[in-house]
């Protein structure tokens, strides 16, 4: 299993990143036992679609998972319909390609349409299989396993555990444990716990930003990771207005393992 930042900028894009957006991808097999490579796209922000284009081709997604509905986390499904529904080369639905699933909170498939400016009904199922998550039970996505679990935020928020073969060692299993946006609570320590990577948000940063119940800082997010013996921590969606050495310092002072900060293009090998 491999991760690839498509896009790390917090609540908004930012002037050399796009908002939230992860293409991870796994070897396996597909339903005639051919090899083949499957590719998820954890969230896709504003801004996301573009660069997602130069790592994958749009027609070749499996899935889309979406921590929770805010704009810097899922606007680009509306982009990616346009796609699906009208390029000759990438058309599903309708007795084509089937059609993408998407995992996502209660009002996903509403949201979507109206975020389009269309009915809710049909909306985007033409080209969407939107379902919704049921915290704490898995979902398949060929040799991937993902696991939403409730997170603190404002709205109704998931993060995910994604469980699959290692790059290294395609027996074994490991995990990527990504927290979309939350505060510190049983659900994000659920997800964290054990590991291997721990893709973390840290927003906002100690002794400036108070408000509780909405995002990580650094250091919160370093606390996460020590408590559930991760094997390294990703920070990422940081705001263009903070610098990310402050989050990466702060996250420091609490976590001793592998650390490092998300940029566009970085591949985290698991």
């Amino acid at each position: 299993m491999r991760v690839t930042v498509v896009g790390c900028s917090g609540s908004l894009p930012g002037p050399a990143s796009a908002a939230s957006c992860y293409l991870v991808e796994a070897e396996g097999t597909g339903p005639d036992g051919t090899p083949r490579t499957w590719r998820l796209v954890l969230d896709l922000g504003s801004g996301a679609l573009g660069p997602l284009q130069t790592y994958t081709a749009l027609e070749a997604v499996d899935a889309v998972a979406l921590s929770h509905l805010h704009p810097d986390h899922c606007l680009d499904l509306c982009g990616l319909y346009v796609a699906l529904r009208y390029d000759p080369g990438r058309l599903r639905g309708a007795a084509r390609q089937p059609r993408l699933p998407v995992f996502g909170p209660s009002g996903t498939a509403d949201r979507l349409a109206a975020a389009y400016g269309m009915p809710s009904v049909p909306g985007m199922t033409g080209q969407f299989d939107v379902r919704q998550w049921s915290a704490g039970d898995p979902v398949v996505v060929g040799p991937l396993a993902l696991t939403p679990q409730a997170v603190l935020h404002p709205v109704e928020a998931y993060g995910v555990r994604v469980e699959g073969p290692s790059e290294q060692d395609p027996g074994r299993s490991v995990v990527l444990a990504y927290s979309g946006d939350t505060d510190v609570c049983e659900g994000l320590a659920v997800v964290a716990r054990g590991a291997d990577v721990l893709l973390a948000e840290a927003s906002f940063v100690e002794g400036r930003d108070t408000d509780r119940g909405v995002h990580l800082t650094g250091r919160r997010a370093g606390q996460v990771a020590a408590a559930g013996a991760v094997g390294r921590l990703v920070l990422t969606h940081l705001p263009p207005w903070n610098d990310p050495a402050d989050a990466l310092a702060e996250a420091g002072e609490a976590y001793d393992g592998a650390l490092q900060l998300a940029e566009p293009g970085l591949v985290v090998r698991l």
